[in-house]
């Protein structure tokens, strides 16, 4: 294992930057929703809440609120449990596999995902996710138990995907430790102008006009937002301290890949994610102010 020091600041941080969007790419596709419905699930939410909580089995709506963090558990509790009742997690996590295929194939072309450079990305990525850990992080580990697909491109994302949850649920203690609730994490990630726009976050995570502006409210409390809703000075400083204990959090896998490593994972993730980005795969009214 290389020594942190070896690693340049924030490299797994940028790294991951690149890598993550090649995992999500298939939760803005219409063949995420095109699959689902082909096993009698139609709602969009329903269909989100199931295919990132398929790996930890048919959970409850307690479960899924508390991993995804984020999300109104008004909205999660009208979908779970009764999305099992319709799809069984297993048929779940095939057409979500199914779904990333065809995502990643329109987005990228098959030339692209049977390249070498490609087999490069998914070994680099994964060996990266060998230094991942698995206490207190109920979604990597979930997803640490799943077999590895054996097409590279599908190999990768599997890794992304780790990645991406091992970050996630150690930003999740980050948010914790801040005292920032769901709501007030996405509404301090709003101001910032680098997380979901308004409009994402009215249309994805159930709350309403009245419990966003109760949250904008009790941030002005705590002296993090301003009258006009932007950040203020402690807010700004609030929010680059949340990304610095996360990156401290998720060194492991970026420690265990070395510096040479993460380097060359982040050059061959840009080049995917900007062609797939290139392609369409995010609306941009979802992100942003």
């Amino acid at each position: 294992m290389t020594s942190s020091s070896a690693l340049p600041a924030h490299a797994g941080r940028h790294c991951h930057n690149v890598v993550n969007p090649f995992h999500s790419t298939h939760y803005f596709s219409p063949d995420l929703p095109a699959e689902m419905a082909e096993l009698g699930v139609e709602d969009r939410s329903a269909s989100y809440f199931a295919a990132r909580g398929a790996a930890m089995g048919a959970v409850g709506p307690g479960t899924i609120t508390a991993t995804f963090y984020n999300f109104s558990h008004a909205l999660v509790s009208r979908h779970v449990p009764h999305v099992w009742t319709v799809v069984a997690p297993e048929d779940v996590l095939a057409a979500r596999l199914r779904a990333s295929d065809t995502t990643l194939r329109r987005l990228l072309g098959d030339e692209a995902l049977e390249s070498a450079e490609m087999a490069e990305a998914a070994k680099l990525a994964l060996n990266a996710a060998e230094g991942c850990t698995r206490h207190a992080r109920p979604l990597f580990a979930a997803h640490a138990d799943l077999p590895v697909p054996d097409a590279p491109h599908l190999a990768y994302w599997h890794a992304a995907t780790l990645l991406r949850e091992h970050r996630g649920d150690g930003h999740l203690m980050a948010l914790l430790d801040a005292e920032l609730d769901g709501l007030e994490a996405l509404v301090t990630h709003n101001a910032s102008g680098r997380g979901m726009s308004y409009l994402g976050v009215m249309k994805t995570r159930g709350w309403s006009q009245e419990e966003w502006t109760a949250a904008q409210e009790r941030l002005r409390e705590r002296g993090l937002l301003d009258a006009e809703g932007e950040l203020t000075g402690a807010g700004v400083q609030l929010r680059k301290d949340l990304e610095h204990t996360t990156d401290r959090l998720d060194r492991a896998p970026y420690e265990h890949l070395g510096a040479e490593g993460v380097a060359r994972l982040t050059e061959l993730a840009a080049k995917f994610t900007t062609t797939a980005m290139e392609a369409g795969a995010f609306p941009a009214a979802m992100f942003g102010k």
